[in-house]
């Protein structure tokens, strides 16, 4: 395959004007006659790489906590067609056991997804599990579970990583709470640790990333506040030059004024988009389900009976398009947080995250005036 006549993101995260060349599943830089056969004139529009949404917790009327396989094919097929083309399904706080089942069955899927990639090969790449609890902070615990909030183990973290098969690549903590510190020494070579839905002061937290946690979960929510005078968990990540902070750009949960603040703060990147989208993504209005609480989702809103913010009902790509359209950042600086960053993130950038030689071959065709997706490309098929 080749797409001829579009602008390219580039690895200098810019745009230009170059064919992209596909063979079988990979982007390649060599001249094949069979792979001219199929030509894609990308006049117009805008070829970027498949965005990765490393915290996503459902959509289309499915929940990856629901632990079943099929509904995981569903959830990936429906971010696939919005041109995400990898994912971290993300856990929430809730029993052990359950947790447990869904390694399991996130096990499952994988093995049968390798087995018929044909019959899987429109849904999302699965890259690994996002574990947004249960090691939080009562305080911080938004729209989770206080029952079933427990102290950060390690030996968990082990038991899930054998029954997912390995799957477990983010892993959120709250580093107040007592065992943290252990955690971190004992798995930060092991999975990438996050800070999250968390009351730490500055000094706790900058003492966790001088552990060896680099990255942040959903900045500023269920979070310390940034205060001048006591500047929490965002001060700390701000003074980490390694450390890497989700953002999300649905228009709700951040105001634009902070969006673009945070871009200065932090600059393009260390700035992680990400969904935080539930089920009642890609639905319509109503009563859904998150974390065992029922939430009211109206438009962009999905709010708990308390009004709390529960998650996000916007997929990553209309995020991005929210942070380029209605908060003034650059499509390409936009485009390296949703796709070259979140890979970088996990420890994924040499399998996908650019339009690279030897890299899966995920891209999206975006129109160049409206931003909307005109072709999704997921491993070197149309979808």
């Amino acid at each position: 395959m080749i797409i001829k006549n579009g602008q390219v993101f580039t690895q200098k995260c810019g745009f230009e004007e170059r064919e992209v060349r596909i063979s079988g599943s990979l982007f390649t830089d060599q001249k094949n006659p069979e792979d001219e056969q199929e030509v894609i004139d990308a006049a117009g529009c805008y070829v970027i790489p498949g965005l990765t949404d490393i915290h996503v917790h459902g959509c289309n009327n499915q929940d990856f906590c629901d632990a079943d396989a099929e509904a995981i094919g569903n959830f990936a097929a429906y971010e696939a067609s919005k041109g995400i083309t990898a994912i971290c399904p993300t856990t929430m706080t809730i029993p052990e056991k359950r947790l447990l089942k869904i390694a399991e069955t996130a096990a499952q899927y994988c093995e049968m997804a390798e087995k018929n990639s044909a019959a899987h090969a429109k849904e999302a790449v699965f890259a690994g599990i996002n574990m947004e609890g249960p090691f939080i902070s009562p305080d911080k615990k938004g729209s989770q579970e206080k029952s079933d909030i427990r102290k950060p183990d390690a030996g968990f973290i082990r038991e899930m990583l054998a029954k997912s098969g390995g799957k477990i690549c983010l892993v959120d903590i709250a580093p107040e709470m007592e065992g943290a510190e252990e955690l971190i020494r004992e798995m930060k070579n092991k999975v990438t640790i996050s800070i999250a839905h968390t009351n730490a002061d500055y000094e706790t937290a900058r003492h966790a990333m001088e552990l060896g946690v680099h990255h942040v979960t959903h900045l500023y929510n269920a979070m310390s506040a940034y205060d001048h005078r006591a500047p929490g968990v965002v001060g700390a990540a701000s003074d980490d030059p390694q450390c890497m902070v989700e953002l999300i750009c649905d228009g709700v949960h951040n105001h634009p004024a902070v969006v673009r603040n945070t871009f200065r703060i932090f600059g393009a990147d260390r700035v992680v988009l990400v969904s935080d989208s539930m089920r009642a993504t890609g639905m319509p209005d109503g009563i859904y389900e998150l974390g065992g609480h029922k939430v009211h989702v109206n438009g962009k809103r999905a709010l708990l009976e308390d009004g709390t913010i529960a998650a996000s009902v916007t997929n990553l790509m209309d995020c991005m398009k929210t942070c380029v359209q209605e908060m003034q950042i650059p499509l390409e600086t936009a485009v390296q947080c949703a796709a070259v960053n979140p890979a970088k993130s996990i420890g994924m950038y040499d399998r996908f995250g650019s339009i690279s030689a030897g890299k899966l071959a995920n891209a999206v065709l975006l129109d160049c005036r409206t931003l909307e997706v005109r072709k999704v490309i997921l491993r070197g098929i149309v979808l």
